[in-house]
């Protein structure tokens, strides 16, 4: 058996930097150094910094777009919150209109790249193929199931919405890994009784909660790692 990955510290990192400098904050307010203006700032810095652990834990476009997403609705809050920028809903949502077509046609010229990188010969798979997978779901469900008998990870995000993922058909050879991303939402994954899940989450005021059996040394691991915030990623047979 090959031994298993560590998970990526880097989104980690910038999660505790986070908390010291919110601590640092508050401290400097508590003794009068330092007006925080708690009520006006802590929702632009939490939307910075859930953008900033996004693009971090991101290994495709899609994600990255998201996570700049968050990191502008943030700055424009703040901004807006210091007086600097009118902001009002007429300016927000064409930039959300602007968004979700960008997310379109990233993801189709995505899956068209893949497609001759394999008739090419190399390694990607084919769309159609659901090997490596990248689900995003904004303000809205998905649910999948996949056949792939050569699966091997991916990347789940999810914001103000939910996914289910059935992979109960789909076969392993060794070590896959799949990075989730729950905000305000809900990500469940099914698997098969034979594969070891291996969980390197981390819960920011949500959950991570596994449900599998026990299963013999089969060799077959699925490592789930990422974030739930204010959320919740579940996975069971």
């Amino acid at each position: 058996m090959r031994p298993h990955r560590h998970p990526h510290a880097g989104s980690q990192i910038v999660f505790g930097l986070f908390v010291i400098a919110l601590g640092l904050l508050f401290l400097l307010d508590n003794l009068g150094l330092f007006d925080f203006r708690f009520s006006l700032h802590l929702l632009p810095m939490l939307l910075v910094l859930f953008g900033v652990m996004k693009i971090v834990q991101s290994r495709s476009t899609q994600g990255l777009v998201v996570g700049g997403a968050l990191v502008a609705a943030g700055v424009l809050l703040t901004l807006r919150s210091m007086g600097l920028l009118d902001l009002s809903w007429r300016m927000v949502w064409p930039v959300l209109m602007i968004g979700a077509g960008v997310s379109v046609v990233l993801r189709s010229v995505g899956g068209r790249r893949h497609t001759m990188l394999a008739e090419d010969g190399g390694l990607p798979p084919t769309p159609g193929d659901d090997a490596v997978i990248n689900l995003t779901a904004i303000m809205g469900g998905y649910k999948r199931r996949l056949a792939s008998p050569g699966f091997r990870g991916g990347e789940v995000t999810v914001v103000m919405g939910g996914c289910e993922l059935d992979l109960r058909q789909c076969g392993l050879q060794g070590d896959a890994e799949l990075n989730v991303f729950a905000l305000f939402g809900g990500i469940q994954i099914q698997v098969p009784p034979d594969w070891t899940v291996l969980m390197y989450g981390t819960p920011v005021l949500g959950g991570f909660e596994e449900r599998t059996t026990v299963p013999p040394d089969t060799g077959k691991r699925l490592i789930v790692k990422g974030y739930a915030i204010m959320g919740g990623v579940e996975v069971r047979n």
